[in-house]
């Protein structure tokens, strides 16, 4: 399977480089050099993941990435920022990005990152292992596996990728306690050089996206980390 990669960089060099690594592990590159063009290939050739630039003429990264996410809520997304400040990563994980780097980064590095989205998120693919429940039950909150549907009761909850994945992870052991090193080992898939507001920010976010529950599902261990815990109907 050839995987379609559309990326947003007002750099040409950045997309050269990009463009020459891809070529040679088979992936196909869309280039975009501002976010208004990036939003019209989005809807022509459908890629697999995309990566924005935070800084480009007209409309930015975050603006980008915002509109993206309305659009499209299966699309996994990576920013690229050269700043180095928390806020700004911060941020672009709240508007719904699933990853981010930071420049100068390497395109090595990049495609493992996208590796490791691809391997937890194949499309129409169940993400947790083949002898795993294809659905899990608590009380009010029901999680379909293969259909990657969340419902709370009667309400169909839309989620981001990394934010099903991240509740599918946590469903198959409700009660244990995992450390953000953690979740980043086994729901992202790579070592994130130590950065854990990634694990934070989506914890918020699903926390969000799972207040129509009755009960609070994912509970926080002080000084350890993160556990979910809900009674269980089956």
């Amino acid at each position: 399977m050839t995987w379609k990669v559309l990326i947003a960089d007002d750099d040409p060099n950045v997309r050269e480089i990009i463009r020459l690594y891809f070529r040679q592990q088979l992936i196909e590159l869309f280039e975009a050099p501002d976010g208004v063009a990036a939003l019209t290939l989005l809807a022509e050739v459908k890629p697999d993941i995309v990566i924005l630039d935070v800084m480009m003429p007209g409309l930015d990264g975050y603006e980008t990435c915002r509109e993206i996410t309305k659009r499209y809520e299966d699309v996994p997304i990576i920013m690229l920022t050269a700043k180095n400040d928390e806020f700004d990563r911060v941020l672009g994980l709240e508007l719904g990005a699933d990853d981010y780097m930071t420049k100068p980064f390497s395109p090595r590095e990049l495609v493992a990152r996208i590796k490791a989205i691809f391997r937890r998120m194949q499309k129409g693919q169940p993400t947790v292992e083949v002898d795993a429940p294809v659905q899990y039950e608590f009380d009010d909150l029901v999680i379909h596996v293969n259909r990657r549907e969340v419902l709370a009761g009667s309400t169909k909850i839309d989620m981001r990728p990394k934010e099903f994945e991240l509740l599918a992870f946590f469903a198959k052991s409700p009660g244990d306690v995992f450390t953000r090193e953690q979740l980043l080992e086994q729901v992202w898939g790579y070592d994130f050089l130590g950065d854990m507001r990634t694990v934070d920010v989506h914890i918020k976010k699903l926390r969000e996206r799972l207040s129509p529950c009755h009960h609070v599902c994912i509970h926080t261990v002080w000084g350890v980390g993160y556990k979910f815990e809900v009674a269980a109907c089956t």
